[in-house]
């Protein structure tokens, strides 16, 4: 191993080959390239293993940087979980309730926790909240879990999000579905591929909604974007997880991403994808992580009686109106002692009889 301070490009292939030169006694900036180097290169600081050819992690700007496949290493296993994140009445975010949930949450035995994502509302989130809730997170858990966070919207604004989180401490990025505009195949992987190339840490692209990319594509994606490494799945369409399954082999991290995916979780097992995210976790999350070891185990009597004695009840008050699986899971925080305010519109929050609803199902599932 050896650690150098050193002027790189912004590519992971630039660093390893000044490292590499470092190494061996043969690095030299010429003066001719100096402009380049003030447009394109920064100085940082690597730790890498000549041996096995490899970067072990980079620190950029003082922040350190995850190998990606370190990162797809981690999530590859366990339980993953986004927590909700906590506004006040007003309606404006709250650090304090923030940092208390995830202090509560983070002990519980998650792969890792995403900031900002689909449930943590990062869709109503301004720029400046987003470094917030980002750093906020970044800094609670820098002991405890890794945090990765969402980004999306356009293509410019998703590469400004996963640069700043970047800069923030973020182990790694959860590419959300770019907005409401169609797209063609091709259009969505460009998308994809810049964001990717932004940035040097670990990317998980999400295929849900708009953003359905098929194994060739993804495939593509994977030759030209070394840091993408996981992909989640959102769409539920089992011909199209197998084909990229079968077909990327374990190039990625594979996540189940539908849902209250614990209804899904046992199917997708089977597929050849034992991890997910669980959205529970925000609420009962000792019965959360139970559910996943019975998973992991095959214990099919103990899956069984959780999905019929929670989970299924728990679909009937979430699927009452769009929009509640949010809704839902910032209610069910609330009933357990972690309230994290209101949703944002357009979001609705549950009516009464439904919040009084979930608290007796919750109650049921015993102390967490």
């Amino acid at each position: 191993m050896i650690t150098v301070c050193i002027y790189s490009y912004c590519e992971n292939r630039g660093i390893i080959s000044y490292v590499k030169a470092l190494a061996t006694n043969d690095l030299e900036i010429p003066a001719s390239r100096q402009k380049k180097i003030d447009e394109h290169f920064y100085s940082c600081t690597m730790t890498y293993d000549i041996n096995n050819n490899v970067p072990v992690f980079v620190f950029a700007q003082g922040v350190q940087i995850m190998n990606p496949q370190e990162l797809k290493s981690i999530l590859s296993h366990g339980l993953l979980s986004f927590p909700v994140t906590d506004f006040n009445a007003q309606g404006e975010f709250h650090p304090a309730g923030y940092i208390k949930r995830l202090e509560w949450l983070a002990p519980y035995g998650a792969s890792a926790l995403f900031a900002a994502g689909g449930t943590g509302e990062f869709f109503s989130l301004a720029a400046s909240e987003y470094a917030q809730v980002v750093k906020t997170a970044v800094d609670t858990c820098a002991t405890s879990v890794p945090i990765l966070a969402g980004v999306g919207g356009s293509t410019r604004q998703a590469i400004e999000y996963a640069q700043e989180a970047e800069r923030l401490g973020a182990k790694g990025l959860l590419l959300l579905p770019h907005y409401l505009t169609e797209a063609s195949q091709d259009g969505v992987a460009a998308h994809v591929e810049a964001v990717c190339k932004s940035v040097k840490i670990g990317v998980v692209v999400y295929n849900r909604n708009v953003c359905r990319l098929t194994a060739p594509l993804l495939e593509r994606l994977a030759e030209r974007c070394p840091n993408l490494i996981g992909y989640k799945d959102g769409l539920g369409d089992i011909e199209l997880m197998v084909s990229i399954r079968r077909r990327l082999g374990d190039r990625f991290s594979y996540l189940g991403g539908l849902p209250t995916a614990e209804v899904y979780a046992a199917a997708y097992k089977a597929l050849g994808v034992p991890v997910y995210s669980s959205a529970v976790f925000n609420f009962i999350p000792k019965t959360a992580m139970d559910f996943y070891h019975a998973i992991a185990r095959e214990d099919h009597a103990t899956v069984n009686k959780i999905i019929d004695d929670f989970f299924l009840p728990y679909l009937d008050l979430r699927n009452r109106k769009a929009g509640y699986a949010v809704s839902i899971v910032k209610a069910g925080a609330k009933i357990a002692g972690y309230d994290a305010g209101p949703v944002r519109t357009p979001l609705t929050d549950l009516l009464p009889e439904e919040y009084e609803a979930l608290a007796a199902l919750i109650d049921k599932q015993g102390a967490q």
